[in-house]
């Protein structure tokens, strides 16, 4: 089975446009014609279709808003239909697609990640191929590139909602109570880590308790060390964990683990808790991909105040490496599937064209969430941090996709376990990398 590359190049990316789609039927009826006597006609078909997703309104409630109108938009155009949802937090709905997924019982709808995570599904026979869809209602409306992470063996099984790049989200008036200005080099990064950390300030909030939250800060190290493809290649295994690159930017994490970076006990937090040091302003920088947006822009629990203070900055360069600082982690993020088993499939994929649409469109006006859909912000106002992060994505020269997403899950697990483990110091840079190795080589042959 092929997979296409998990590393993009986006100068397809410039210049997005809007694309509406209607979603009511147009009558052909003349004025001259009688209407047609409908009284007779038997009702539809009552369906219900079973949906869930990952954004409860507590931690996600911007996206949890925009759910819910979509799916009461689409009861309304269509009355015989109910959707079911069921929601779960990030990681209780990892957990809950394994233990569904052990006696193929998944939703009609639901997301999926990407790439590796989708694998075993995919070889299952759980998700239905959706190409149908990109050949209707949905031709052309994606942005170039992000359904390929998706696409198995020629064929489509997973619909992107999001577009994403991971910042470094800092706060405004911490930066300035100590003089401090966004890093342009990875020294100046670890300065500003003393500089707080000497002042009684947590610099960096993270909750690796989830373990991809500190996988990003590695993938970028990886990345500014040793380049754009090392890590992919070591992944794909047309490299290997073992270059001294990689090992070194595992290195850099216990470096900084040593510097007291983090947040007292990240290791054992969840990223909400972990998330909860930087909106409560005890913290001065949390890095996160974009579908964080809200909590900066639109989301109206969050005070408008704290809000003003949010800026980021991209991670920066490392002196002797070989990254530079247009390079991204980030892509495609969760995708809409329908299960192959699906007793009402048909109308689940008529809901997911629906549901891809509106939720392009709800993005820019209300959640100022970067959809996976083409764009036009002309026609909005979007928040100016929206439009800096939207800027940085059109020029970025490459976006890796995430790390544990490229993985098969067997590896994927090891890679977070090693992750933890790096960031607790229970493991060294070298066996870190040894273990990914092992992994990879077992799961290839």
């Amino acid at each position: 089975m092929v997979r296409k590359p998990l590393t993009w190049t986006l100068t397809s990316m410039l210049g997005l446009s809007l694309v509406l789609s209607g979603c009511a039927g147009n009558s052909n009826t003349s004025g001259s014609q009688p209407a047609k006597d409908t009284s007779s006609a038997p009702p539809a078909k009552k369906v219900t279709i079973k949906m869930m997703h990952l954004w409860p309104a507590g931690s996600s409630a911007t996206q949890n808003k925009i759910v819910n109108d979509i799916i009461k938009e689409y009861q309304a155009a269509n009355p015989n239909v109910t959707i079911e949802q069921e929601v779960l937090e990030n990681e209780q709905y990892k957990n809950k697609m394994k233990v569904l997924s052990t006696s193929n019982d998944l939703p009609d709808v639901g997301f999926t990640w990407a790439a590796g995570y989708m694998d075993p599904y995919v070889k299952g026979d759980m998700f239905a191929p959706l190409d149908d869809l990109l050949k209707g209602d949905l031709k052309d409306k994606f942005v170039n590139g992000t359904t390929d992470a998706y696409a198995f063996g020629g064929k489509t099984y997973g619909l992107p909602v999001e577009l994403n790049i991971v910042p470094v989200y800092y706060n405004k008036s911490i930066f300035a109570k100590y003089n401090l200005t966004p890093p342009k080099t990875y020294d100046d990064l670890k300065n500003i880590v003393k500089t707080l950390s000497s002042n009684g300030v947590e610099p960096i909030a993270l909750g690796n308790k989830d373990r991809w939250t500190g996988s990003l800060w590695y993938m970028y190290l990886a990345d500014r060390i040793a380049g754009a493809d090392t890590l992919k290649n070591a992944i794909n295994r047309t490299g290997t964990f073992n270059d001294p690159s990689l090992v070194r930017a595992a290195s850099e994490i216990q470096q900084l683990v040593d510097m007291n970076a983090f947040n007292k006990g990240f290791n054992g937090l969840s990223n909400d808790e972990g998330k909860a040091e930087f909106m409560n302003s005890k913290a001065a920088m949390y890095m996160m991909g974009t579908w964080e947006l809200p909590n900066y822009t639109t989301n109206k629990d969050v005070p408008q105040q704290f809000k003003d203070q949010i800026g980021f900055f991209k991670f920066p360069t490392v002196g002797d490496g070989k990254g530079n600082m247009d390079s991204w982690v980030g892509g495609p993020g969760v995708g809409l599937f329908v299960a192959n088993n699906s007793k009402v499939k048909e109308e689940s994929k008529k809901f997911v064209s629906f549901f891809v649409q509106k939720w392009g469109d709800h993005a820019i006006s209300e959640a100022g969430v970067i959809p996976a859909t083409k764009v036009d912000t002309s026609k909005v106002k979007p928040p100016q941090l929206y439009v800096d992060l939207l800027n940085e994505l059109n020029k970025a020269s490459n976006i890796t996709l995430f790390a544990d997403v490229q993985m098969k899950p067997a590896s994927a697990e090891v890679h977070l376990n090693m992750i933890q483990a790096l960031y607790g110091k229970a493991v060294t840079p070298e066996d870190f990398a040894k273990k990914h190795e092992e992994a990879l080589a077992k799961e290839a042959k």
